[in-house]
């Protein structure tokens, strides 16, 4: 039962990491595209 319990906290914690990275991931991507948007206004 305790070694039930410890996978499926493992699961969960592993879960949790990789729907965080995606995220960044994502955020990031949207900062970058922010980013080439100004740049882009700043040489008109």
């Amino acid at each position: 039962m305790k070694q039930t319990l410890k996978f499926a906290a493992l699961a969960l914690v592993c879960m949790a990491f990789l729907a965080a990275c995606n995220t960044v991931a994502g955020a990031g991507k949207d900062i970058k595209k922010v980013g080439e948007k100004i740049e882009g206004a700043a040489k008109k």
